[in-house]
Parts: structure tokens; C-alpha cells; sequence
């Protein structure tokens, strides 16, 4: 490259290589992140094109988005301006820390901050706006990550060998990923830039209803694969479109066009970006989630509950479904225990002998479900070895709890003057002093007085954009009331260190990071059906590490030996939310939800530093096989589900197996044996399943 050491400012750090260009204006740009060195050749020396590799986009309200841009957000008017000051380069706990710094002669200091994190190919990334001017600076868009030039790699064009892999999430259908050639995406090269755009948006209190807040561009020339999540518990964007000849990526937190979202930044005022993580190998996308998963245990709060992966008992799947009562809990605590669990949670209902929908909010237990009192199960809970738990949806209040009346309407989300009520709920704003009373009361009786040891956080309805209340925007206000809420959560874990809170979202309408780096437990779905589970769990694993996915098995009453060998297999890479009714099980049934509690507490400690493959790809819930596995140092973990192809024999190809394997074996159920065998070269495992719904688990082992 012509006089590339005086003009670049070269990063590698933990196999990430990164280079900055120097432009002759002063201007600074972002010309390579990769798993690979800087190739000079894959930029050129255009100076005009360099200066649209921005290492930020940020747009200012009044201002010319100098751009033909359509709903894009390129040419920020700020980002437009920004002329390069200084990196600042330094180590803390985590690995080496940049802070770009960058400033705007008119009124504005913008730093770029980018986390490295020792041994992981892996950064956290987010930006600080600094009105450094005499008047108000009101921001419309500021990305938290933006690389330009993602398929710049290889001979082809970017059309012939860029991939997306997006996360497809709903209620019930969690975690279903599908990856498209991006011209699938309607995303096609014509010459000149393009309005189009591959666009991820989700606005509101369930920041992944819709989509997971993640995605992964792979150039399938190269092998490159670049995988993020947006770490945020409201709203959200990315997207990817093109910039100067090339493709480009953007990551954001909320921004006005999306999300209503729009920030007054005031004389000296500072305006932070949500996190976002980014991954970057050369490789797989198995091996892009590998790193991934890394950076989550790298950036969580540390917990014993993560480390020991207690098997939990919850009464609400297929078994109680909300209707708790000490007659009914009493026979499935005893079961429970005899199963192997050593959590058991009581889920909903236990607040309100009747309709419990629009009237919780009081949590205080009802009396006619438990005429001794709740302490009477919890106590038959722990006087059984366990440990006790209870449902809380603790951010809401039904618009028939007493207390509504009682609390003036800054307490909740109001928008035009009015509080905001979905599906029967006001949503609690987490900045007010009484919202923070409450339910440091609610959390304080629970653990001091109950002696409750885990609390299912469950969050069941979408409050939308945000609030007006002490808010520029409504988006403004979302946000502050975001960020208060898991100020909110780290508070609680200062006080009750050892308390297990599970954050759930109707299952997983909120399964991201911002939540799970607290948080040591996620509900992985709520969905009912055993076969279309199969597929959920396993594509879960792209989201969220084993350790911290909690898998239903709910064996039914009417069910046979298979329909329960089935849904322990569901659940046995990952974190057991045993259910059903366990106490009216058969003998032979109830031993074999036994079997697989015994089976998974010989080889759970290795979970935390377990990663997922998939032989076949990631699953679809139309597929008629899954397969998911677990390398775990020497040996692997491989569930296999016939769920309802008409073939009963399959060819499970071992590529995407970390080890070389040269042995398997049938790890659960040992007493319902069926046909499998190795290739004599370790490539492939054959399995014969007799019917359809059923599954096992195998034992792979070999070296890596």
C-alpha cells in the first residue's frame, strides 16, 4: 500500500484486525475490521470514497443528511463533519480499550469506544456524543457500531457471495434462523448506490417479539463471518445496504425515523449509545456463535447458579397452567423431589383466588388457594431439599389492582396526556422513586419474608415507543426508563447476590444480553407442543449459552414412554425447566424423567464452557429431523429428533463437530435402545429412529 504506514493506524488484537485511514482533510475512517490483515488494494486510494467509511453515522435535527440516502441512515450531518483528534489506547480488566475521539467544529465531541476482550475474537462497541456547544443539539440517529466495506474481501462481487443470517423470533416460535443470499433479500448490485435496504427494527418493551436482536453477514467467498447482537432491552435497529460501491452495516440503538426516538442534548450534556457486541472468524457460523457465546460468559455478572445448572421444577407448562393451590402443589413438590429437581417455582396465580390477568400488581398471596398460607408449600419446598421460587411480573400493574388509584400517572407510561394500557396492563415507569419502592418491597418480602430463592421475572405485554414523562420523546423516555430498570436489576443482585432471577418475556420476547448479563436464567418459549420445541431449543443456542437456556419438558398424563423420552431430550443440553404432572406418571415413565435428570447431573458442570454445532444446519419448525450438539472439551453431546419425516433411518453428517470423533454411544434412555452406527472414518453417525416423535441423545467422543 502507498505510504500506508503513515496514512493507517493498524489494531490486531485477539486474531481481530482493524485499520483507520488517515484522509487529507483531517477526516478519519474505518477501512477494515476482520478476522484477516488489512489489504490496501480492497479500498484504493479514492479519498472521497474512504471518506464514506465512517466509523460513525450520527444525525442532528435542522441539518442536511447529505446523502441519497431514502430511508437509510447514511450522510449524518455530524458524523458528515467530524475531523479525528486522538485514539486513546489502554488496558483494563477485560483486554485492550480504544476511544476514538473525534470532534465537530461547530458544536459537538463525538468518542467511539471499542472493548477488547482478551483471547476472543470479539468487541463491545458504543458511542458518546458530547455537546461541547452554546445551544441544545438534538440527535435524530447516533449508530453504536458501523463498518463499511463488508464484502470488500475476494475476486467476486458482493452480490455473488454475501449471505445474512437473521434470527426470526415470535411467541412460541423462538429462535427459527434462516439464512438468504442477500439478493433474496431483494438487495441487488446496480451500479450505483441503492435506496434498498436489509432492515431489522423492533419498537417497545419486547425487544425481540419480532426478530432477536442479532444477525450475521457471511462472505461465502472468504469464509468470513461477522455475527453481532444489539445489547438492549427496548428498540433497536440494524442494517446493511450499500456506500460507496461496497456494502455497509449499521447497528443502533432507538433513533426518531424507527422508534420515536429523539434527544435534546443540552450545553455540556453527554448522550450515550446503547452496547453492541461484535464477532468476527474466519470459518463457520457455528464457529462465529462459538466466539459469541464466549463474549456472554465473558460479560456477565459471575453467579453460582451458571456454574451448578440446578434442575428446576416449574408447575405452569402442561401441568398447573396458572392455577396454583397448596392441594394440587403438594403431591408435585414431593414428585418433584423424587425426580432429581432442586428449584421448585410456583408460576402464576398464587396472588388472586380468581382472574388473576388485569389485577396483579399487589403481590400478596390469595388465601383461598393457600388457606394455611403460601409459606406452607414453600416451606414443604425446602423441607424436600429444594430450593422455593415464584412467578412475579413485577414492571406491570392490571388496570384492577387497588394500587392504580392510588398512584398518580407518572408512575406509568403516558403518551398524549393519557397512561398507556395494553392487554389489560400499565406498564410501571422505572424512574419514579414510588415505581422503585414498590418493588424493592415486593423483592424484600418475597426473599426476607417467603425465603424464596428464585423469582420468574416474567414480562407478558408491549408498552410500544415510550413515555412523555420528564422525556424529550417518547423514545427518550423508553430509553431512560430501560436503562433505570436494569440499574434497577444490579441494585437486587448488590442486595440478594445468591437470588436466581429468570428473565422471561412470554418465553423469549426479550432474549438478549442486556437482560442475560444480569439475569443467569432465560425462558427459551412457551410453547406447548414437544415436537415444534425440538426445533426451538436448538436454534436458541444461537442466543443465549447453554448454561443460561432453560428448556420446558412437560410429559403429559395421557403420554406413552416415548412422548417423555422426547421432551427430556428437548431440554438436556441446556438448563431443565422440568414440568407435568409428574405425581400421576407411570412408574416407568416418572423413571424415565428420573434417567434423564440423573443422566444430565453427570456431565452439567461442563456446560459453562460448552459450545453449539449443528450437523444439518440450523433447524426450522417444518423440518421433519433436528439435530443439535454440544463440544465439551473431549467429548460432544448430540440430540437427535425424528419429529415426522417418513424415513426412520438418517445420515447425520459430523463436519460441524469440533472433535474427530471415533466413538458414540446412547446416552439417555439406556433401556430403550435403538439402531445407530459410526462411519469407520468418524464422518457420519447413522441413526434409526422406529417412529416418528422420538429422540436420543448420543455420546460423542474423540479429540478436538
Amino acid at each position: 500500500m502507498d505510504n500506508c504506514e503513515e496514512h493507517c493506524t493498524m489494531f490486531d488484537e485477539n486474531g481481530l484486525h482493524l485499520a483507520f485511514g488517515h484522509l487529507d482533510d483531517g477526516a478519519l475512517a474505518l477501512l477494515h475490521f476482520g478476522p484477516a490483515p488489512f489489504v490496501p488494494a480492497t479500498i484504493g486510494d479514492d479519498q472521497s470514497r474512504k471518506r464514506r467509511f465512517r466509523i460513525v453515522q450520527a444525525h442532528c435535527s435542522g441539518e442536511n443528511q447529505c446523502d441519497h440516502h431514502g430511508e437509510k441512515h447514511t450522510g449524518g450531518s455530524l458524523s458528515s463533519r467530524l475531523i479525528f483528534d486522538r485514539i486513546d489506547d489502554e488496558r483494563n480488566s477485560y483486554g485492550r480499550k480504544l476511544a476514538i475521539v473525534q470532534h465537530d467544529a461547530e458544536q459537538a465531541q463525538v468518542i467511539s469506544h471499542v472493548q477488547f476482550y482478551d483471547g476472543l475474537p470479539a468487541v463491545r462497541s458504543w458511542t458518546e456524543v458530547v455537546n461541547t456547544g452554546d445551544e441544545p443539539l438534538g440527535l435524530e440517529y447516533v449508530s453504536s457500531f458501523a463498518l463499511t466495506g463488508l464484502a470488500k474481501e475476494g475476486m467476486h462481487e458482493w452480490d455473488e457471495k454475501s449471505r445474512v443470517h437473521i434470527g426470526h423470533n415470535t411467541w412460541c416460535g423462538e429462535a427459527q434462523w434462516k439464512a438468504y443470499p442477500i439478493t433474496d433479500l431483494g438487495l441487488d448490485r446496480l451500479g450505483g448506490s441503492t435506496m434498498k435496504r436489509v432492515h431489522l427494527s423492533t419498537t417497545g418493551t419486547w425487544p425481540t417479539s419480532s426478530y432477536l436482536s442479532m444477525g450475521a453477514f457471511e462472505n461465502t467467498e472468504t469464509s468470513d463471518v461477522l455475527i453481532w447482537e444489539i445489547e438492549h432491552n427496548g428498540s433497536w435497529s440494524w442494517e446493511i445496504s450499500t456506500l460507496a460501491g461496497t456494502l455497509y452495516l449499521l447497528l443502533s440503538g432507538p433513533c426518531e425515523t424507527e422508534h420515536h426516538w429523539w434527544k435534546a442534548l443540552a450545553p455540556g450534556e453527554r448522550f450515550t449509545s446503547v452496547p453492541v457486541s461484535v464477532a468476527c472468524v474466519n470459518g463457520s457460523f457455528d464457529q462465529a456463535v462459538a466466539a459469541l457465546t464466549d463474549y456472554r460468559r465473558r460479560t456477565r455478572r459471575p453467579n453460582a447458579d451458571n456454574a451448578a445448572c440446578p434442575v428446576i421444577f416449574n408447575d405452569y407448562m402442561n401441568c398447573l397452567s396458572g392455577n396454583p393451590a397448596t392441594a394440587t402443589l403438594m403431591p408435585l413438590i414431593d414428585a418433584a423431589a423424587e425426580a432429581g429437581c432442586e428449584y421448585f417455582v410456583i408460576d402464576a396465580g398464587w396472588y388472586d383466588d380468581g382472574w388473576w390477568w388485569d389485577t396483579v400488581g399487589e403481590w400478596l398471596p390469595a388465601k383461598t388457594r393457600f388457606p394455611n398460607g403460601i409459606t406452607e408449600p414453600l416451606d414443604r419446598i425446602r423441607q424436600r431439599g429444594m430450593v422455593p421460587g415464584l412467578w412475579l411480573e413485577l414492571e406491570v400493574m392490571g388496570v384492577k389492582c387497588p394500587l392504580v388509584a392510588q398512584w398518580p400517572d407518572e408512575c406509568f407510561f403516558v403518551r398524549h396526556g393519557r397512561p398507556v394500557i395494553d392487554n389489560g396492563r400499565y406498564q410501571l415507569d422505572f424512574r419514579h422513586p414510588r415505581v422503585l419502592q414498590h418493588a424493592d418491597e415486593v423483592l424484600a418480602r418475597l426473599v426476607e419474608e417467603y425465603g424464596v430463592g428464585y423469582v420468574k421475572m416474567d414480562y407478558n405485554i408491549n408498552a410500544g415507543p415510550g413515555t412523555e414523562v420528564a422525556a424529550d420523546s417518547f423514545g427518550d423516555g423508553l430509553l431512560q426508563h430501560n436503562r433505570a430498570y436494569l440499574a434497577w436489576l444490579d441494585r437486587v443482585f448488590v442486595r440478594y447476590p445468591d437470588l436466581v432471577i429468570e428473565n422471561c418475556g412470554s418465553g423469549g420476547l426479550r432474549m438478549n444480553h442486556a437482560l442475560l448479563s444480569r439475569c443467569s436464567i432465560q425462558s427459551s418459549s412457551d410453547q406447548g407442543d414437544r415436537r415444534k420445541y425440538a426445533s426451538i431449543a436448538a436454534g436458541c443456542l444461537a442466543a443465549v449459552t447453554p448454561e443460561q437456556c432453560a428448556v420446558w419438558s412437560y410429559p403429559q398424563r395421557n403420554g406413552d414412554e416415548e412422548e417423555t423420552i422426547f421432551n427430556m431430550v428437548n431440554c438436556l443440553l441446556m438448563r431443565i425447566h422440568q414440568s407435568g404432572h409428574l405425581s400421576e406418571l407411570s412408574p416407568e415413565r416418572l423413571a424415565l424423567v428420573r434417567e434423564g435428570i440423573a443422566c444430565y447431573k453427570t456431565y452439567r458442570e461442563k456446560l459453562p464452557r460448552a459450545h453449539p454445532f449443528w450437523p444439518l444446519g440450523l433447524p426450522s419448525l417444518r423440518d421433519g429431523w433436528v439435530t443439535c450438539g454440544l463440544e465439551l472439551g473431549d467429548e460432544a453431546l448430540l440430540a437427535v429428533w425424528r419429529v415426522h419425516d417418513d424415513a426412520d433411518t438418517l445420515e447425520i453428517p459430523l463436519a460441524r463437530c469440533p472433535l474427530r470423533v471415533h466413538q458414540a454411544e446412547l446416552l439417555y434412555p439406556k433401556q430403550y435402545p435403538v439402531g445407530f452406527s459410526l462411519s469407520p472414518d468418524g464422518r457420519a453417525l447413522v441413526v434409526q429412529l422406529p417412529q416418528p416423535c422420538t429422540a436420543r441423545l448420543f455420546r460423542l467422543t474423540g479429540k478436538t
